[in-house]
């Protein structure tokens, strides 16, 4: 096994943060994860969409909850022990997005990143930056940024300003 630095030095690498929904693997950008916590009970808001949860007091700052599950249409959606949040700080704003778990941190070089397919799914290929392999893993990587802050996600500001 590589060290991260001998895979700097034979190629650029990423480091990302990879987790599970359902049978699938994805992976964000490392920088933009502020914490990871259990999941817990959160507020509700009136009329959001489904796959906002609600919010969270996170040391006095209003964090909107975004079931990741929900937002790419899985099948079965349920909480327990290995259930947890991201928190991401995405745009300047805290976000936390619902997952089945996570995995681990992977740095991948970029010849182990290939460009994303078209295919249908939960996900909007816009959102996503490719494929990444590691051994007999595929990682799905997303960009988070742009998917926290696209236009159906907006309302997560909705969400903000009715709880302030």
């Amino acid at each position: 096994m590589q060290s991260s630095q001998e895979q700097t030095m034979s190629g650029t690498s990423r480091e990302l943060l990879t987790f599970t929904l359902g049978s699938e693997e994805y992976g964000i950008d490392i920088l933009k994860v502020q914490e990871i916590r259990g999941y817990e009970a959160v507020t509700t808001i009136a009329n959001a969409p489904e796959f906002i949860k609600g919010v969270i007091n996170l040391r006095g700052v209003i964090v909107p909850i975004v079931d990741m599950r929900i937002k790419f249409k899985l099948d079965k959606v349920t909480y327990n022990e290995t259930t947890v949040v991201i928190i991401l700080n995405v745009a300047n704003r805290v976000v936390g997005m619902v997952v089945d778990g996570v995995s681990d941190v992977t740095a991948l070089k970029t010849d182990e990143i290939k460009p994303a397919p078209e295919f249908g799914s939960g996900l909007d290929v816009k959102y996503l930056q490719g494929l990444g392999t590691v051994g007999e893993r595929m990682i799905i990587l997303v960009d988070i940024e742009k998917l926290m802050t696209s236009r159906d996600m907006e309302l997560i500001e909705s969400a903000e300003e009715m709880v302030a």
